[in-house]
């Protein structure tokens, strides 16, 4: 009878012509990272010539089956703790604030309709949006003032943000789920007006926006575009 002796599994081997002294170096930029990393972040810090897409592939297959893992969202890299041991720190999770039907329903349809307004999704959820709704939003840092639409009033436009994307783990927004798949969640309201959602990151149709100018909060109104303002004489009602 002989002893079976354990051995520690060998590391997997490096992709071809990945040097393993750039993944370390990579695996310890993204372990010290404050927030997610983009890859000009991560070119930047590594030396020239360093081949990211094998180095990253290098860290996927490294760290497959642990207890982190290393996954790419919002277009930036980062550690995340394993799927199944998320129960391991749900009791570290602080709830600050719970979302109203509202405000899901809100996010959920900009997510998918971005760039939109608020009358535009006034008009998708059939009812009026109160300001408070967007305002929590923007709280959260899930969605930001992106542009003005090319319409009279160059009304607000408004769009998700990266903290959006990596708060859910999307890498695109094309990871989105289908609107059947936000209904069983119970995340959308059966409503007529709500079967019109794009695929997602498709925006309404021939709505074209405007960035935000330097210093404008999105508060106040703004001619349309070619729009000349009227002589100080006419604004008086002098002839």
């Amino acid at each position: 009878m002989t002893d079976e002796v354990q051995t520690n599994p060998e590391p997997a081997p490096e992709p071809a012509g990945v040097d393993p002294q750039h993944v370390r170096m990579a695996e310890a930029l993204l372990f010290a990272a404050a927030e997610p990393l983009d890859e000009a972040s991560l070119k930047r810090r590594l030396p020239d010539g360093a081949d990211l897409p094998g180095i990253m592939a290098s860290l996927i297959q490294s760290y497959e089956g642990r207890g982190v893992s290393v996954r790419k969202v919002a277009e930036r890299w980062a550690f995340f703790t394993a799927p199944d041991l998320a129960f391991l720190l749900e009791e570290q999770r602080q709830v600050t604030r719970k979302l109203s039907r509202a405000a899901i329903e809100t996010l959920a349809i900009l997510a998918y309709h971005q760039p939109i307004t608020r009358a535009e999704i006034e008009e998708l959820r059939g009812v009026s949006l109160s300001k408070g709704t967007l305002d929590v939003l923007m709280e959260t840092g899930w969605i930001r003032m992106r542009g003005r639409r090319r319409t009279p009033g160059r009304p607000v436009t408004y769009g998700t943000t990266d903290d959006f994307m990596i708060h859910f783990g999307l890498e695109s927004l094309d990871d989105l789920p289908g609107v059947e798949e936000l209904r069983a969640a119970g995340l959308l309201e059966t409503q007529p007006g709500l079967d019109g959602l794009p695929k997602p990151g498709e925006s309404l149709p021939d709505r074209e926006e405007d960035p935000l100018e330097e210093g404008d909060d999105g508060s106040d109104f703004r001619p349309p575009i070619g729009d000349e303002p009227p002589p100080a004489s006419q604004e008086r009602g002098e002839s």
